[in-house]
């Protein structure tokens, strides 16, 4: 396989959508309340994604943390700002979760093959087909 091909995963679409992007990934739940919303840089002391920017980009997370008021008046205060993130793939699906990816119009899919995450990485370019149950990853 040549390094600018793109390996292709099933997943289960939850909210709709088509989007590209920079995946960023982490191995921890996600505060979105805990989002800078003026640079969409990840506040929370001591997360794996502390400093880093989740605007715009692709997110590639376990699951989410928090109430449902607090985590979408993160989102929306980062929305605001232009630095909502593009899209959500998780492991584990909250109703939090689910009802503010409608709410933001943030693509979110589940349920994704495996092997996507042994090989997806920080950096990796990702198309997401929510519709056609379907993720494209590419490697930088």
């Amino acid at each position: 396989m040549k390094r600018a091909d793109f390996l292709k995963f099933s997943c289960r679409n939850v909210t709709g959508g088509k989007v590209a992007g920079e995946a960023v990934l982490t191995n921890e739940a996600i505060n979105f309340y805990l989002v800078d919303p003026d640079s969409g840089k990840i506040i929370e002391e001591g997360h794996g994604l502390e400093g880093e920017s989740i605007s715009d980009k692709i997110i590639v997370f376990p699951s989410d943390k928090g109430s449902s008021v607090v985590q979408l008046d993160g989102l929306f205060l980062a929305a605001e700002k232009g630095n909502k993130p593009k899209a959500f793939v998780v492991k584990e699906l909250s109703t939090v979760l689910v009802s503010n990816s409608i709410i933001m119009e943030i693509p979110l899919v589940c349920d994704v093959e495996g092997q996507f995450y042994e090989v997806i990485q920080k950096g990796d370019w990702v198309e997401i087909e929510a519709d056609e149950l379907l993720i494209k990853q590419k490697n930088k």
